[in-house]
């Protein structure tokens, strides 16, 4: 059996699957391939039978986003390196062999993400993952190559391969063994978010996580949800939230917590001058829900969690305030 499976999770996705996943069979001949079918609606798993013979069909009975999609699905795969891609990445020749590379060289490293740039545009990085993702002491994340809305041009300058907080869920490699102790995503998330908390986890287990920039692909970004829709503000405000209740220092939670809630406000502020304001009330929603289910997720807190989960207080202060655009090895 080959040690390598490649699970593309979709949900009625046929035309992303006909633009991308000739790229995933063409350059990825040392890996199995999936596609997890989140109960489309469209033809999508009649057109993979018919085009795709060799790509392994699992079939999930419901639309159960990102989360709880992969969990049900990942249930029947049982090579030892799961490869999730999203349905809209374009994969390189030889992607795969630095992941796996690595993977065999450092027992150590469970998770690993590659380099991801912008398919549309290739010389950029691309808002979903870039070169690596790091996170604020007030739970913001932020990327090499990547921060807030500024995206850097790809110069060779994160070719490298280094030890990073979270890894990009939209070409997130792991372990099958490392997967399942961890339970996998957390499926309250249903997507956003959730494979930053699956690496906090697994950071709080002592386990290493890593960019390889020697891996390259390419990612659409926002195909099966606009950054301008409402809900995807609601699930990343209550998703953030939800995570740093799981996952912060015991001594630090709720002061934290506190001043990201602050952050929050202005946020709602911001969105509210601009005449945003249905983005206002996701905000408003999303802070509904983190009360709603407070005690659900202070009850899944681990025993142990580290203080240096951090690189920078506050992403939001060099970025708005000290005008830093660009990611600095000082962090």
């Amino acid at each position: 059996m080959k040690k390598t499976a490649i699970v593309i999770l979709n949900w009625n996705g046929k035309k992303l699957l006909e633009e991308f996943l000739p790229s995933v069979v063409r350059f990825s001949s040392e890996a199995t391939i999936y596609v997890a079918d989140n109960a489309s609606s469209d033809d999508s798993v009649t057109f993979i039978k018919n085009t795709f013979p060799s790509v392994k069909i699992i079939q999930n009975t419901d639309n159960f986003g990102f989360a709880k999609g992969y969990n049900q699905a990942l249930r029947f795969v049982e090579e030892e390196y799961y490869a999730l891609v999203n349905s809209d990445i374009e994969v390189t020749e030889n992607w795969l062999t630095s992941v796996i590379d690595l993977f065999d060289s450092e027992p150590e490293t469970a998770i690993i993400q590659p380099k991801i740039l912008d398919y549309k545009n290739k010389q950029m990085f691309e808002y979903a993952g870039a070169g690596g993702g790091f996170i604020d002491k007030y739970g913001f994340p932020f990327c090499r190559g990547r921060i807030f809305q500024t995206l850097e041009k790809d110069k060779g300058q994160y070719n490298d391969t280094i030890d990073i907080f979270w890894a990009s869920g939209a070409c997130f490699f792991i372990r099958k063994e490392i997967y399942r102790n961890l339970d996998g995503f957390d499926e309250d998330f249903f997507a956003h978010q959730e494979e930053i908390d699956l690496c906090w986890r697994a950071f709080n287990q002592n386990l290493k996580v890593k960019y390889c920039g020697k891996s390259t692909v390419y990612h659409v970004g926002g195909a099966t949800l606009k950054d301008s829709n409402p809900h995807k503000t609601f699930l990343n405000f209550r998703n953030s939230l939800w995570m740093m209740l799981k996952n912060l220092p015991k001594n630090k939670l709720f002061p934290v917590l506190f001043l990201r809630l602050a952050q929050d406000g202005l946020a709602g502020i911001k969105f509210m001058t601009e005449g945003k304001f249905s983005h206002l009330w996701a905000i408003l929603k999303a802070h509904f829900y983190f009360y709603l289910k407070f005690f659900r997720f202070l009850n899944k807190r681990e025993s142990k969690q580290y203080n240096n989960y951090y690189k920078i207080k506050s992403i939001t202060y060099y970025y708005f305030v000290k005008k830093g655009k660009v990611f600095e090895n000082k962090f």
